[in-house]
């Protein structure tokens, strides 16, 4: 409540939108100013939902609007790019749902462009802005576990045959909308790998059914991680380390508790409310006061972090044979 409140437009009016909203009214004095939709009849619906003050009827109309100080793209995966910029080109601060792009060239445009117009520019990444995860980081930073030596993550959901994550032609399968979660989390422990290794199974549609990508890093560490959108897993996380161990709830990525456990066998809990997308709030806060402050991004999810959890999708990509309409072949 206490972050200097911006106004917001949002670009794009799906399920995603409509939470991210209901948390800023909920927990915070953000302002929800605007909403852009490809036709006015749809922009004036979402605007009553989102409770905006204003209805466009088109995405350039919104990024116009100079009573927006920043937008929030919440389209899907494939026009998160196109749409960053532009919000950039019109000289508007952005926030864009993760992944930040499709790739990692397509990320990097997006952060020269941002860079170069002295634009705030970041990945609604909201996990890491949780205040588990700053739990979690001062245990790491702490070296409450020893050497670091292994990471687990997985995110599995079943989703109907219709749903458009199993449509080829919106950058569907596992990788975008699930793996992005155990990458990152197991990017944000261990920094960049040096070896990717990635297998994959496939669905009728033409998208993968699930993945699995094992990373390396020049330490000896690994990383095990799983998606699928298919099947429910367990959706957990751990880290384990030479002195003990981190052992995160499902749905890792979500508020909510973990346990530290020694080598001697000793257990610690966190417990955190578990509300789900109503956390969506705490990312918007970090946001409005790194603008207030003058900042460009922020050091819970900057700019280079997201390249470097989309260059091991890429990876992974190349490996299993995974492209999107929108990008040239990885290779």
């Amino acid at each position: 409540m206490t972050a200097p409140p911006l106004r917001w437009g949002v670009l794009g009016t799906g399920w995603i939108a409509n939470q991210f909203t209901a948390s800023l009214h909920e927990s915070t004095n953000q302002v929800v100013q605007a909403v852009g939709s490809r036709s006015l009849e749809s922009a004036e619906r979402a605007a009553a939902a989102f409770g905006a003050a204003t209805a466009h009827d088109s995405y350039e109309a919104l990024v116009a609007d100079p009573q927006v100080d920043i937008v929030y793209v919440a389209t899907p995966h494939n026009f998160h790019h196109p749409h960053g910029l532009l919000a950039l080109q019109a000289g508007k601060h952005v926030l864009i749902e993760k992944p930040i792009a499709l790739n990692a060239q397509q990320a990097t445009e997006l952060a020269d462009v941002a860079a170069s117009a002295g634009l705030f520019c970041m990945e609604a990444f909201w996990t890491f802005f949780l205040p588990k995860f700053d739990v979690l980081s001062q245990l790491l930073a702490d070296g409450v576990l020893g050497d670091v030596l292994t990471v687990f993550a997985d995110h599995g959901q079943a989703f109907a045959d219709d749903h458009r994550i199993l449509r080829k032609d919106l950058a569907g399968g596992p990788m975008l909308d699930l793996m992005t979660y155990p990458a990152g989390f197991a990017h944000w422990v261990l920094g960049e790998p040096n070896e990717v290794v990635a297998r994959a199974t496939w669905t009728p549609s033409g998208v993968p059914g699930q993945t699995s990508i094992m990373l390396t890093t020049e330490r000896d560490q690994q990383a095990l991680l799983h998606s699928a959108v298919q099947d429910v897993t367990p959706t957990t996380a751990s880290i384990g380390g030479s002195d003990g161990t981190i052992l995160v709830d499902g749905d890792f990525y979500m508020p909510g508790g973990f346990s530290v456990r020694s080598a001697a066998g000793e257990t610690l809990r966190y417990e955190e409310a578990q509300i789900a997308h109503r956390a969506l709030f705490w990312q918007a806060a970090d946001v409005a006061r790194r603008i207030a402050d003058g900042q460009t991004g922020s050091p819970l999810r900057p700019l280079q972090a997201s390249i470097g959890t989309l260059l091991i999708m890429d990876e992974a990509r190349r490996q299993i044979g995974e492209t999107y309409a929108e990008e040239e072949p990885l290779g």
